[in-house]
C-alpha cells in the first residue's frame, strides 16, 4: 500500500511542474502572473468582483496583468481587494485581501467545502475578512469540483494557488515563507492533503481544518446502508471525488485521497476540530494525529459537543477564537491593518 501511496504521490507532482498560472491566452505575454478577473465597477466584496470568463477583458492591458490597478475596492484605511486568476478553468480563482502598508505579512489561505462538489468561495467571505482584521494577507479560493475533474485536480488547484500567491508575495505585501491553511469540511480534506502531501510544502506553518473528512475510506464505509442520510450523501460524494471509482477497483486513486496515509517528519502540524455527534466523526482526524505523531508531527483534534459541521461549528461560541489563537501561535502577530507604518511594530516569532 506505501509503494502505491508513493508512487501516485509521484505522479501528481509530476503533472503539478506542468502547470501555468495564467489563462492560455495570457500565457505567451506574461508567463506565471496571476491574471485579474474583470469586474464592471470596484466594490469592497470580492464576490462581486469575480467573473466566470476565464480570460482578461479586451481592454485590460499586459501590464494591469502583472501588478493589480492603482485603484484599490476598499477604502484607504482598509484591505484591498481583488479576484485573480491562477488557472485556465472558470473555478480556478481566488480572492486576496492585502494591506499595502507595514511589514509584509504573513498569508492566510482559505478554503470552502461543499461536498466537493459544490459550495463557493462567497461562502466564505466574513471569515476572510475577519482574518484580514488580523492583519494577515488573506487568500479566499475556488478550485475544480468533482463535477469538474476528479481527484486529484482539488489539491493540485489549491496547490496552484499557494504557488500563485507566493511567486507574486512582493505584489501582496505578503511573506511567502509564513501561511497557514484554513478549510471547512471538504476544503478540510483539501487543506490537509495539501498539508501531507510529499515531505512538507515551502512556508507552510500549520493546516486547519473544520469538520474534514480526512479519511475518505472511512466516509465510504460510514455510509453504508446502517449509516445517516449525510453519512450516505458523504460516501456518494467521496466516490463522486474518486471519478465514480469505487475502493475495490481503484486502490491508489483513493489511497491518494487519504490522507493519515501520507504522513512524514516534514509535515506541518495541525489542528482538527469537530462536534462529537456529527457526520465527519472526531475518530477521522484521530487516524491522522497518530500517523503524525509516529513521525514526530504534533496534531491537536478539539472535539465540540452537539451536532453542528463545518462553518456552522466554526461559529460556535469559542471556536473562532481557538483556531485565531491558533493561527497566530503558528505565523506570529502582526501590527493591526489600522496602525501607521512608523508605529508598526516587527512580528513576534511564530511557534512551530
Amino acid at each position: 500500500m506505501a509503494t502505491a501511496v508513493r508512487t501516485a504521490l509521484g505522479m501528481g507532482a509530476a503533472a503539478l511542474a506542468t502547470l501555468m498560472l495564467t489563462p492560455p491566452a495570457a500565457r505567451a505575454a506574461s508567463a506565471g502572473d496571476p491574471v485579474r478577473r474583470p469586474s464592471a465597477s470596484p466594490a469592497p466584496s470580492p464576490t462581486t468582483s469575480a467573473s466566470p470568463s476565464p480570460s482578461p477583458s479586451p481592454s485590460a492591458s499586459s501590464s494591469s496583468r502583472a501588478t493589480p490597478p492603482a485603484t484599490p475596492t476598499a477604502s484607504p484605511s482598509g484591505p484591498r481587494v481583488r479576484t485573480y486568476a491562477y488557472g485556465s478553468h472558470a473555478r480556478q480563482i481566488m480572492d486576496v485581501w492585502w494591506h499595502t502598508a507595514g511589514p509584509r505579512r504573513p498569508i492566510v489561505f482559505v478554503i470552502h467545502g461543499g461536498w466537493w462538489s459544490g459550495g463557493d468561495k462567497k461562502y466564505m467571505t466574513s471569515i476572510t475578512r475577519s482574518y484580514s482584521d488580523l492583519g494577515y494577507t488573506v487568500v479566499n479560493l475556488d478550485y475544480r469540483l468533482s463535477g469538474d475533474a476528479a481527484w486529484p485536480a482539488q489539491r493540485t488547484d489549491v496547490m496552484s494557488a499557494v504557488n500563485a500567491v507566493r511567486r507574486h508575495a512582493a505584489m501582496f505585501n505578503a511573506d511567502p515563507s509564513r501561511y497557514v491553511l484554513l478549510g471547512f469540511s471538504a476544503g478540510g480534506h483539501l487543506a490537509t492533503a495539501v498539508g501531507a502531501y510529499g515531505d512538507g510544502r515551502p512556508g507552510l506553518r500549520g493546516v486547519v481544518g473544520i469538520s474534514p473528512p480526512v479519511s475518505p475510506l472511512s466516509a465510504f464505509a460510514d455510509g453504508s446502508a446502517f449509516g445517516s442520510k449525510e453519512q450516505q450523501k458523504l460516501r456518494k460524494a467521496a466516490i463522486k471525488l474518486a471519478g465514480g471509482c469505487l475502493p475495490a477497483k481503484c486502490p491508489r486513486v483513493w489511497s491518494s485521497m487519504e490522507v493519515p496515509f501520507h504522513a512524514s517528519a516534514g509535515d506541518p502540524p495541525m489542528l482538527t476540530i469537530h462536534s462529537s455527534e456529527e457526520f465527519v466523526p472526531p475518530y477521522q482526524s484521530e487516524m491522522l494525529k497518530e500517523s503524525l505523531q509516529t513521525v514526530g508531527v504534533p496534531m491537536v483534534v478539539k472535539t465540540m459537543a452537539g451536532t453542528q459541521h463545518s462553518a456552522p461549528l466554526y461559529r460556535e461560541p469559542g471556536v473562532a477564537e481557538t483556531v485565531q489563537a491558533w493561527i497566530v501561535a503558528r505565523l506570529g502577530r502582526v501590527a493591526p491593518p489600522a496602525a501607521s507604518p512608523a508605529a508598526s511594530p516587527a512580528v513576534s516569532p511564530p511557534q512551530r
